[in-house]
């Protein structure tokens, strides 16, 4: 079955002039454009595609990956505000629709705003920003569970976050030590869920000394990551900063600080998260 708005692994059942058509959808399949059907491609292959609707109200496939899919929530830029609406940048040709029966206040363009993404009830992909709605309720959660978080607001004692495309939680003041801004989605810990359901959250894993923020950031990455990461003390200063955005030198520091505290591990292949 195909899935408006999500990715699918689809067959290739007819090659046309303009591209293929991939099994499903309505009139013998959904057109895969020739711009974007991969080089080598046959009869009976399959395709990662997301799928859409055209402009038309038609699927079409693209391989292009947008920022967020159907269930999730996202930060987009707006690229047009107009008489029905607003129109956001999700990565695809076609921008992605806000109605303004769906915004909790006006838009201008180029600021950002965070959305849920749902397919109305015409099956049109479409974004909201009456976000609390689509939190769900039966999400469970336990201390120092690793979980990711989308900042999605700022309040007076910190930022409200989404958990997992799933729960919101407070992400406090107290519990900030490097910079964090709305729209940025980074490695989390549970800090506490307490009984009426509400969750706070922290970036630092809960029971562990506080070091500093760029040890920090080294450890979430390894939390995230299976507790490897290739990039030791001799690597690449490039790729260093590629991945953590600082120099050599302060990566040597900081993976210093972590084995000393006996955090972390170091071989020929990479660093390695200790229990």
């Amino acid at each position: 079955m195909v899935e408006t708005g999500q990715l699918n692994r689809l067959k290739v059942i007819r090659e046309v002039e303009f591209g293929v058509y991939l099994e499903g959808g309505r009139e013998g399949g959904i057109l895969l454009p020739r711009a974007e059907v991969p080089a080598g491609t046959r009869l009976g292959d399959r395709l990662q595609v997301f799928v859409y609707l055209d402009t038309n109200d038609m699927p079409i496939a693209t391989t292009k990956r947008p920022r967020a899919q159907v269930g999730q929530f996202a930060n987009l830029k707006v690229a047009e505000v107009n008489e029905v609406g607003a129109f956001l940048d999700w990565g695809l040709p076609k921008d992605l629709f806000l109605p303004y029966n769906e915004q909790t206040r006006r838009l201008k363009p180029g600021e950002s705003v965070t959305v849920f993404l749902y397919l109305d009830n015409t099956g049109r992909i479409a974004a909201t920003t009456k976000l609390e709605k689509h939190f769900d309720p039966a999400a469970e959660y336990h201390q120092g569970q690793l979980v990711e978080l989308l900042v999605w607001r700022r309040t007076d004692i910190g930022y409200l976050v989404i958990l997992d495309n799933r729960a919101q939680a407070l992400l406090h003041q107290q519990d900030i030590h490097r910079p964090v801004r709305v729209g940025q989605r980074l490695p989390g810990f549970v800090k506490q869920v307490r009984e009426d359901g509400k969750i706070t959250v922290m970036l630092e894993k809960p029971g562990y000394a506080r070091v500093d923020p760029l040890a920090q950031q080294v450890l979430n990455y390894l939390e995230a990551r299976n507790g490897f990461c290739a990039l030791g003390d001799k690597s690449d200063p490039d790729a260093i900063r590629e991945i953590f955005g600082v120099s050599k030198k302060a990566y040597k520091m900081a993976l210093g600080q972590l084995m000393k505290s006996g955090r972390i591990r170091q071989d020929e292949k990479g660093i390695h998260l200790l229990d």
